[in-house]
């Protein structure tokens, strides 16, 4: 009976000095009923303010201030109905002495009813977050500076604190005394979360420094990555290689190895062409006067060749009567002029970059020929591209190549070993007939 007047005050005060408040029920079940109809009708109340008054109005807000974005990323993350969940429990918890329940648990469910508010609220934090970096994601900054990382470490952090709470509520206990056990632990906990403080620090570093950007093509032999970035979170890296499979590195070892970024390449606007023909060493040789000029006819060898002979005719003139033997006069060489006619073709193409290096050059003979570089670079660095601009110059240099009497090593098939038997099995048949007869 005592408990029943108890709580027959309690709802009494809250409804206040009028016929409501004077006429309540003195029997505990009509005072569970009445206070269960009340909690109802004000959860129902909060409800139905927050979902269709409180988030219409935020959403209209955000359109007419231009953040449409904003209040898409919001609704998607189910911001406005974790909201619409809070508020209630908000008013439930605020108003539980409502129902007639003793003092020794009407604490422990009002603890129990704020924790689970402070589980709510903090995941519209968290939801909050993941609506930024939607609507950050959007932009071209993005593209440049990523902030994953730090809103992953930033949710870390975020449900620490939530748990902290909610225990500190259900134990009845400070968050001080729980936070001072955790410095105790500090040396686990360093233990436990070391990938995440190697990788605070490398995400960190790799923004600052611009080492790293979504969409850069990177290739790391190591973790078998070579594709474009396509994520980077506080943990990992993803990476799309060309063959459509994802390669997760983490992301610490992004700043602790090395790998190849061909971001900067993309920028500068040309893209290296650097690739070797091998000359037969066998057709390297003199050319004769007639084939001199014979190749003058090519536009692109006319002030080469014309340069070149006013400089041989005069070193032979200083040479006298020893001129006169082919071996001491200088002469031109088909091999030179090959490198010659190569460097002019490439300085009249006009999908090479003439502003970047340019050079056609032989280097040290080989069992397999005579490496003759050509080394440029294309304007255009997408990839289809370049190659169909490298393959137009090395089809070119490799048809040229007969009109210079020059051949391209080749190593002999099984084919050619065929041909050459079957050749001397046919001489040998001719020599041996006239004696038969």
């Amino acid at each position: 009976m005592e408990l029943a007047i108890e709580h027959n005050n309690l709802m009494a005060r809250w409804l206040g000095d009028n016929w409501f408040g004077n006429h309540i029920p003195d029997s505990t079940w009509a005072q569970v009923v009445i206070g269960l109809a009340v909690l109802a009708v004000l959860v129902f109340l909060a409800s139905w303010l927050t979902d269709k008054v409180a988030v219409t109005v935020a959403r209209r807000m955000l359109k007419v201030v231009g953040r449409e974005d904003w209040s898409t990323a919001l609704h998607r993350r189910r911001v406005f109905r974790t909201i619409g969940y809070l508020v209630p429990l908000l008013v439930l918890t605020i108003n539980v002495t409502l129902l007639p329940i003793t003092e020794k648990y009407v604490e422990p469910v009002s603890r129990f009813l704020q924790a689970v508010c402070l589980v709510y609220f903090f995941m519209a934090l968290h939801g909050l977050l993941r609506a930024w970096l939607d609507t950050y994601s959007a932009t071209t900054r993005a593209q440049t500076r990523s902030i994953k990382g730090y809103l992953e470490l930033a949710k870390i952090v975020l449900w620490g604190i939530c748990i902290i709470l909610v225990f500190s509520l259900l134990i009845n206990k400070s968050p001080l005394l729980m936070l001072s056990g955790l410095g105790a632990l500090s040396a686990v906990l360093l233990l436990v979360f070391k990938d995440t403080l190697l990788s605070l620090v490398a995400s960190t570093q790799m923004t600052t420094n611009d080492m790293l950007r979504i969409g850069d093509w990177i290739e790391m032999p190591q973790a078998n990555a070579d594709g474009f970035v396509i994520d980077i979170a506080l943990h990992t890296v993803k990476v799309q290689n060309w063959d459509k499979t994802v390669t997760t590195v983490p992301t610490y070892k992004l700043f602790s190895e090395s790998y190849r970024n061909w971001r900067h390449m993309f920028e500068s606007g040309g893209r290296r062409i650097k690739r070797t023909l091998r000359i037969n060493a066998a057709t390297v040789r003199f050319l004769t006067e007639d084939e001199v000029k014979n190749l003058s006819r090519f536009c692109l060898l006319t002030d080469y060749l014309a340069g070149k002979e006013a400089d041989i005719a005069e070193t032979n003139r200083s040479l006298g009567a020893l001129a006169s033997e082919p071996v001491n006069r200088r002469r031109l060489t088909n091999l030179g002029t090959f490198r010659a006619y190569a460097l002019a073709y490439l300085k009249q193409h006009n999908e090479l970059r003439q502003d970047m290096l340019m050079i056609v050059r032989m280097m040290e003979p080989e069992s397999e020929g005579i490496p003759v570089e050509v080394y440029c670079f294309s304007a255009n660095t997408a990839w289809v591209e370049y190659e169909r601009i490298q393959g137009d110059v090395f089809d070119h240099l490799l048809a040229i190549l007969p009109e210079l009497s020059l051949q391209l090593y080749q190593a002999p098939s099984g084919a050619d070993f065929v041909y050459g038997l079957q050749g001397a099995a046919a001489a040998r048949s001719e020599a041996v007939a006239p004696l038969v007869r």
